[in-house]
């Protein structure tokens, strides 16, 4: 018998509640599937090439890439803690609002909540213009195309929380099976590690501090499309036995990915020189056209639908766990209600709404650029709110415990510190605007926080 799960925080809540719960009907596969959905996408077919040009030496190309997979599990093993330490669903709001304060758990849901609202808008829009070129049909109906993908995923959530996790689950298989196609048969047609014989020698390798520099560069690239090996701890209060099998679920996550990853770059590797991967913007599609000849941008293409279907009912399923968490809290109770099929209905709704609004309006781009920063300042909060949380509240029940702490948390702190401080250098103007909507914020939870405390 589904059992429902309650999340609430009776100090913080408004006096009228629903009377349906989310239900504990998860497990590690939907775990499983929701971390491959929601990290493998776009990156890991455009970030070698960039790689390369930073790096152009295939032991310190791989080297990155093994790097990125240490810093996600020593995340992974901070955010395996405070999920099952918080099994509530809601993703980084639930723990730094714990850790640091009510402002900065709602600074971080909603930030998080656009941000992941205008990556499925990129993704169903990307979904739109491939499938277009995929078939001959002009550019025009890409946001047509990208806006029904989004109202399809939205219905299958609609149905039920089994019903949405099905379609991960459903969908992560294809993409994982997608990839395996592409290494497979760059190791069965490719040309082999030949290639890289004549080309290393005419390839350039920095040293000392352009070299710490290249590095920097390129784990600021790798980071970035390691991001989403959390996704399970966006659903922590829907899972069955949550001890248990959130962190059999992110550290399950972060090795598949991480072996996909590598595995797909060394299939890159056979068939591709670094000189001709470097500065690429899309190195899949050359390592597919030398191993399926003209037949390679339609297997190209196809890969990337696959491979995004997943990501957008991912996004589309957290988008709506964070309305829901933030609608506990009271900044928005209506978003707080839940269907008979266990879904946080007008979370749903309202995300598809502006999700839908994202893609035809285009300014998906502007609101992914501006939400950047918080990306990386969700690391750094919650990284430190672990820190916080061990000294405020020693006593707490912690059914995992971070392994090496608090070495390995400060560890992980100080580099997403480093990484946050990197990116506000690499895109100083967007960080600005981030600066600049976190300063609106303020008023916005003046004006709800007497609902909140009340």
């Amino acid at each position: 018998m589904t059992q429902p799960v309650e999340t609430r925080e009776p100090a913080s809540a408004p006096a009228a509640r629903p009377t349906r719960s989310l239900l504990a009907v998860l497990g590690v596969v939907f775990g499983l599937s929701v971390i491959v959905g929601n990290t493998v996408g776009s990156g890991i077919l455009r970030t070698p090439g960039e790689i390369a040009q930073h790096l152009p030496s295939v032991p310190l190309f791989l080297s990155v890439w093994v790097m990125g997979a240490v810093y996600a599990a020593l995340g992974a093993n901070t955010l395996a803690e405070l999920g099952t330490m918080m099994p509530e669903s809601g993703g980084f709001t639930v723990f730094v609002r714990r850790g640091m304060g009510p402002y900065a758990g709602f600074v971080i849901g909603w930030s998080d909540w656009l941000s992941t609202c205008s990556s499925a808008a990129l993704a169903a829009i990307v979904i739109g213009e491939y499938t277009a070129l995929l078939f001959g049909w002009e550019k025009g109906v890409a946001s047509t195309i990208g806006s029904a993908v989004i109202v399809a995923f939205a219905l299958l959530q609609w149905i039920g929380v089994r019903s949405g996790s099905r379609a991960q689950m459903i969908t992560a298989i294809a993409k994982t099976g997608a990839f395996v196609v592409l290494i497979v048969a760059c190791f069965v047609w490719g040309r082999g590690l030949n290639v890289q014989a004549s080309d290393t020698a005419r390839l350039p390798v920095s040293h000392g501090f352009a070299l710490v520099t290249a590095l920097v560069l390129s784990m600021q690239a790798v980071i970035f499309t390691y991001d989403g090996y959390y996704a399970i701890t966006y659903f922590s209060g829907e899972v069955r036995d949550p001890a248990r099998e959130i962190p059999r679920s992110i550290f399950g996550g972060v090795i598949a990915v991480g072996l996909l990853y590598v595995l797909v770059n060394l299939a890159f590797l056979y068939v591709l020189p670094l000189s001709k991967m470097a500065g690429d913007p899309l190195v899949a599609g050359s390592a597919a056209r030398e191993v399926f000849g003209t037949k390679g941008d339609t297997v190209l293409r196809s890969i990337m639908i696959i491979s995004l279907l997943s990501a957008v009912n991912a996004f589309q399923l957290m988008a709506s766990r964070v309305l829901y968490r933030l609608g506990a809290l009271g900044f928005l109770p209506s978003a707080e209600y839940v269907n008979r099929g266990g879904t946080p209905s007008v979370g749903l709704l309202l995300s598809t709404i502006v999700v839908l609004a994202l893609v035809i309006t285009g300014t998906f781009e502007f609101v992914l650029a501006i939400t950047a920063f918080f990306f990386v300042a969700n690391y750094v909060l919650t990284f430190g709110s672990l820190l916080i949380l061990r000294k405020k509240e020693p006593d707490t029940p912690r059914p995992y415990r971070a392994k090496g702490h608090p070495w390995t948390t400060g560890g992980v702190f100080v580099l997403s510190v480093a990484f946050l401080l990197g990116a506000v250098a690499a895109d100083t103007r967007n960080s600005v605007y981030s600066l600049i909507l976190l300063a609106l914020s303020w008023p916005l939870y003046l004006l709800v926080r007497p609902k909140v405390e009340s």
